[in-house]
């Protein structure tokens, strides 16, 4: 079955990429282990992979996007059909990067079969290469059923916001000798499992360093440290689309400002009837 991008362009805004490249794979991305860093990115939509693909080694379509997209308290209540619409117009619209979808809270935590059923679901119905669960040591049998049966997965330990009701919050993890050792044992026994990637979320540097360091798969980092083999943020914020930033966010445009500004010399022209002019009304045929 084929999922490249099949928009119409004469009626859509959409416009596919000129010259189709080809997709990351998952064997590329464990390669990358200890060489350039890998670049992921937030994507939910097909306009916003359009735009971040090229860029990108990896799509992720986070279940952050309970917040960003539907406004959510959090990511818990996100649905499997949430994720599947989400990541097929992800997949349409992207060429380059791999393309990961997040398993959402509920999904895959009952059982390593529970896990198949689902992951094997995303697959299916969106063309994407790969997945992402959060958990980590108890988790890692799933991580292996999966692998073992054609099913690449990404792991994800530290901060992890499915289990926000049980943390209590979003700081950093690991300021404690205990959790310190859980943590690496986590990434280990991610590793060990067959994970491609493990996704390291709000742990203190030195300890991201020495999980970078202890796995054999490539650590993305975020709210971690510059020594992970790879970067990730959720694209809305390092664009500035909401007016609080996380701390381990850097924002690299002020588009809420520039949008707001955008749609206010709009609504002014709207009022003065200066829009629509000449250009944007259609003349009677002679």
């Amino acid at each position: 079955m084929s999922h490249q991008l099949t928009l119409d362009t004469a009626t859509s805004r959409a416009n596919p990429t000129p010259a189709p490249m080809k997709r990351v794979t998952v064997p590329a991305i464990r390669k990358r282990k200890g060489g350039e860093p890998l670049v992921m990115l937030t994507a939910y939509t097909v306009r916003m992979a359009q735009l971040m693909d090229a860029a990108c080694d990896m799509l992720l379509v986070g279940d952050s996007l309970g917040q960003v997209i539907y406004g959510l308290p959090s990511t818990v209540p996100v649905t499997l059909e949430m994720m599947a619409a989400h990541g097929a117009a992800v997949v349409r619209g992207s060429y380059h990067a791999l393309v990961v979808i997040d398993m959402p809270f509920g999904s895959y935590e009952a059982s390593p079969q529970q896990a198949f059923e689902s992951a094997a679901r995303l697959l299916k119905e969106t063309g994407a290469a790969a997945v992402k669960l959060e958990g980590g040591a108890a988790m890692a049998p799933t991580v292996k059923f999966l692998n073992e049966r054609g099913i690449p997965v990404i792991g994800h330990i530290g901060l992890t916001p499915q289990a926000i009701n049980v943390l209590g919050g979003y700081g950093a993890r690991g300021r404690s000798e205990a959790e310190h050792a859980k943590l690496v044992g986590d990434a280990v026994a991610m590793d060990e499992a067959g994970a491609f990637a493990i996704v390291v979320e709000g742990v203190v540097e030195p300890i991201a360093v020495e999980i970078t360091e202890a796995v054999k798969c490539p650590t993305i980092g975020i709210g971690a440290s510059a020594q992970c083999d790879g970067q990730v943020l959720v694209a809305e914020d390092m664009l500035g689309l909401f007016e609080r930033t996380p701390r381990f966010v850097k924002r690299y445009d002020d588009l809420a400002g520039r949008i707001s500004a955008a749609v206010e010399t709009y609504a002014g022209e709207v009022r003065s009837r200066v829009f629509p002019g000449p250009d944007q009304v259609y003349a009677p045929k002679d």
